[in-house]
């Protein structure tokens, strides 16, 4: 697939992260972690994961009959007064929102959390035409303000410390402020309210659309989302086909599942509902249903279960390398385990063919996500997609990498050959070891080693093992006589 994106290299990316945003970012994050542990743990276990399954078999089922969910949503709102727009990809969406902007002569926008806009860079669309674009989110108007994107698909700003939002205050907004996140939300929340009441459109993404009454659901914890969508004259909602749910019981599931896992509450602050036009509300409302390589998702079984996702974040808190490399190194729009995933798919593997290979496969992801996506295992095909192909996509990977994959596949299923290789391995490493560590190796390895020194072999595993299991069995022994 030809694409207008530059090719992805998270290797690349993560020769420069700061140390100062990975701790940020390792600290929010278990923080994240942890007040989700404490609702998980009140509400039982047991439920807990009954409620995961209930989750996960109710997407299949949305996911599998997407097409008469999608009719019945269109039907629903435009009975309500709304109306309906079919976005095949960004530059139609974009044209879509920009075709409204210039019929309501629109100068100015506010915009409630979306991480579907920041896929279209609508923000960049608007300005270009001279509309001035205002993000309300707390979080999204701090990473606005520094030019940067966000690092966290709920917590856009997760990279950054206090001290780094009220020096970017200080900067930017001209103001003697200190550390203190109250005092630094009162600031945002001041300058806002001119634009929340000057505004001519609200844009406003969607946690997810109910078939049945075709109602646009909300979820934000600062009730921006409210003020976006009810001051301004028209409010725009550009939703992913993927966030439809059937009906309004699965919608209460998700809810309580999204809220735990992404803020550590038993519900978010706010939840907002709207159906079509509302008395009292915007004189227009505009759904755009985007596609945006979403169908081509679909059309692929064993990745099928990546449109599940209800943007939480949680795989992103509790994955190691999102901790120790930060949102902002996968260079796409959505970071960690679910855009390792969901990037390649959407944009195509000859642009992020590199994120497949950014885990460890640990399953930590799998372990914490509320709809039980089966990450790793979606990992290991789109890995098998860059470097062999498939029906959705001819291979990238470099044919050096093709080989060496399908050499070491055979080196590793063959006992005597494995064996050999750990001898040689300790040999070889011999004048490149300092220590415990290698710090540089020859291409292609030296790219691991450019970024960080490699582990020395230290030895056969089997072996290893053998005598650590001898170990336990004479320890064993001993507690035995005594």
């Amino acid at each position: 697939m030809k694409s207008a994106h530059p090719r992805i290299d998270f290797r690349a990316n993560t020769r420069s992260v700061p140390p100062k945003i990975a701790a940020a970012t390792q600290k929010n994050a278990q923080t994240a972690l942890r007040k989700r542990a404490e609702v998980v743990a009140a509400m039982g276990e047991e439920n807990w994961q009954s409620l995961r399954a209930i989750a996960h078999d109710m997407r299949m089922h949305t996911i599998t009959h997407l097409d008469r969910y999608l009719a019945l949503v269109e039907e629903k709102v435009k009975a309500a007064g709304g109306i309906v727009h079919w976005a095949r990809d960004a530059e139609e969406a974009n044209r879509i929102v920009l075709e409204i902007a210039r019929r309501r002569n629109v100068k100015k926008v506010v915009k409630a959390k979306s991480m579907v806009s920041e896929e279209l860079e609508i923000n960049h669309a608007l300005e270009k035409e001279g509309i001035r674009v205002f993000e309300t989110d707390l979080g999204e108007y701090i990473v606005q303000m520094a030019g940067q994107r966000p690092s966290h698909v709920t917590n856009p700003a997760l990279h950054m410390t206090k001290e780094d939002i009220a020096e970017l205050f200080r900067e930017k907004l001209h103001v003697d402020v200190q550390p203190d996140p109250k005092m630094l939300t009162e600031i945002a929340r001041e300058r806002l309210r001119a634009e929340f009441l000057a505004a001519d459109m609200g844009i406003s993404g969607g946690n997810f659309l109910v078939a049945e009454t075709g109602t646009l659901v909300l979820v934000t914890n600062e009730g921006n989302g409210r003020m976006c969508t009810s001051l301004p004259p028209v409010h725009v909602a550009i939703v992913g086909i993927e966030k439809i749910v059937p009906d309004w019981e699965s919608a209460a599931v998700l809810l309580k599942l999204l809220a735990r896992s992404a803020t550590g509450a038993k519900i978010t602050a706010y939840n907002t509902f709207i159906t079509g036009r509302w008395e009292g509300g915007p004189e227009e409302f505009h759904l755009v249903l985007l596609d945006n390589g979403r169908t081509r998702v679909l059309a692929d079984e064993a990745t099928r279960e990546t449109l599940f996702c209800i943007r939480c974040g949680a795989c992103m808190n509790i994955c190691p390398v999102f901790n120790h490399v930060g949102g902002h190194a996968y260079g796409a729009t959505y970071p960690g385990p679910i855009g390792a995933i969901l990037t390649p798919q959407l944009l195509g593997t000859g642009v992020g063919g590199a994120l497949p290979f950014a885990s460890t496969l640990c399953g930590a992801c799998s372990e914490a996500c509320p709809v039980k996506i089966p990450i790793p295992d979606i990992l290991l095909h789109l890995r098998r997609r860059v470097l062999e192909g498939d029906r959705i996509e001819g291979p990238v990977g470099p044919a050096w990498m093709r080989v060496a994959a399908k050499t070491m596949r055979f080196v590793l299923g063959t006992k005597t050959l494995y064996l050999l290789g750990a001898r040689l391995n300790r040999v070889l490493q011999t004048p490149l070891r300092r220590g415990d560590w290698i710090p540089w190796m020859p291409p292609p390895l030296s790219r691991w080693t450019m970024a960080r020194p490699f582990p020395a072999f230290r030895g056969d595993f089997r072996k290893w093992w053998r005598n650590r299991a001898a170990g336990d069995s004479s320890l064993q022994e001993k507690k035995h006589e005594r």
